[in-house]
């Protein structure tokens, strides 16, 4: 990309960094053993307020995992949004079971109404077990996903998975930062409410690695099987002795060197990008057809993308004309996620009353919002969104 363009969302570095960087190369500790490894883990339960996180390769291995110890396996069922990206969706066949789609609400979140409506009119409950009426498989779990940052509403779901007895993973790896300000989990971060959260460190992310994951959770004993699985689940490692099968999800020690001191200026990313945010805010609110998606007040969201909803009556052009005028104006944007349960290796899957997520799909744009977005790129976006405004900041 070159320097004229404005990119989507890329890294916030600091050659901050080179001093770690230069004590993995020096020590030799540059794959999954060092002293950074621990260190970020320990930073990053104190951040979002756990007793123990569990570093690995990224978020999609966290969620693979985290299935896993969950008891998930072949002839289960797991219930997925459809409006995600299919990283989120692709570890419940990694595990052998078959995800169920869920429609999205106007948060973008999994809808909460229709997942409570399935249960209850489109599932039997038998002895403590969820049983789809449909496939007469057993559904152990819920994967909701914090769609661009903005929470989940987690009481609801934790009513409906005590009420069902189902287990909850949350997929939090957009929503790193963002918590609860009202109600029952007041304080409490994405990714901690659920009985495992999953958070992803890749290069587009609020704070990144490269690459790698965390998982976090009350329940320590998931926890030290998912470090257990993790590193080729070795019961005995001086003598290699393995007797259960597991993988090489371990997070390198150069990765957790970024992370160490990417987690210490996390707070300044999401300022920069909640900033951003209300100054995108302002000025679409005044431009016809143009509608920028909220983020819930009764929460601190990381704000980590922006969603513009293009009204082709209002606007004069629809979503994809814009999209091609922003990227050939060096404006990098993309459309939303195509929905998962129209992808080909899901199109045969179960998905139930699937409406708002395809007006999303059709008419969403992400515009720029990185953590390094200056307010003069965000004017020239602005300018090029309204082409009748002359100039947006002075």
């Amino acid at each position: 990309m070159d320097n004229k363009t404005i990119p989507l969302s890329v890294p916030n570095l600091s050659l901050d960094i080179l001093e770690n960087i230069k004590e993995t190369i020096e020590t030799g500790w540059v794959s999954t053993g060092g002293r950074f490894i621990q260190e970020f883990e320990t930073k990053m339960a104190r951040y979002v307020g756990v007793e123990k996180a569990i570093a690995c390769q990224s978020g999609t291995a966290g969620l693979h995992l985290a299935l896993r110890v969950l008891g998930v396996g072949n002839g289960d069922e797991v219930i997925v949004p459809t409006l995600t990206f299919i990283a989120a969706v692709n570890p419940v066949r990694y595990s052998g079971a078959e995800p169920v789609f869920m429609d999205c609400d106007s948060d973008l979140n999994m809808d909460m109404e229709k997942l409570e409506e399935f249960l209850e009119n489109e599932c039997h409950y038998i002895d403590g077990k969820v049983i789809n009426k449909k496939s007469k498989k057993v559904i152990k779990a819920i994967i909701v996903v914090h769609v661009f940052g903005n929470p989940v509403n987690m009481e609801k779901l934790i009513e409906i998975k005590e009420k069902y007895n189902l287990m909850v993973i949350e997929d939090a790896t957009e929503a790193l930062g963002s918590y609860y300000l009202k109600g029952k989990y007041a304080g409490r971060h994405c990714g901690t409410i659920g009985d495992i959260g999953v958070y992803s460190f890749n290069a587009n992310k609020i704070l990144t690695t490269g690459g790698g994951g965390m998982v976090v959770s009350h329940n320590n004993e998931l926890l030290d099987k998912v470090a257990f699985l993790s590193v080729q689940a070795k019961t005995d490692p001086l003598y290699f002795i393995h007797d259960e099968v597991g993988y090489n999800y371990r997070m390198t020690n150069i990765q957790a060197a970024f992370g160490t001191d990417q987690i210490d200026r996390l707070e300044t990313f999401i300022e920069t990008k909640i900033n951003n945010y209300n100054l995108y805010k302002k000025v679409i609110a005044d431009i016809n057809g143009l509608s920028l998606l909220s983020f819930r007040n009764d929460t601190r969201a990381n704000h980590w993308f922006y969603s513009v909803v293009v009204d082709k009556e209002k606007y004069g052009m629809d979503r994809d004309e814009l999209l091609l005028m922003l990227n050939e104006n060096k404006v990098q944007t993309r459309p939303l996620w195509g929905l998962i349960h129209k992808q080909k290796p899901y199109i045969e899957n179960q998905a139930y009353r699937i409406e708002k997520a395809g007006f999303y799909e059709k008419n969403l744009i992400n515009v720029p919002c990185s953590s390094n977005l200056t307010s003069n790129q965000v004017g020239i976006v602005l300018e090029k969104l309204n082409c009748n405004l002359n100039k947006v900041f002075s």
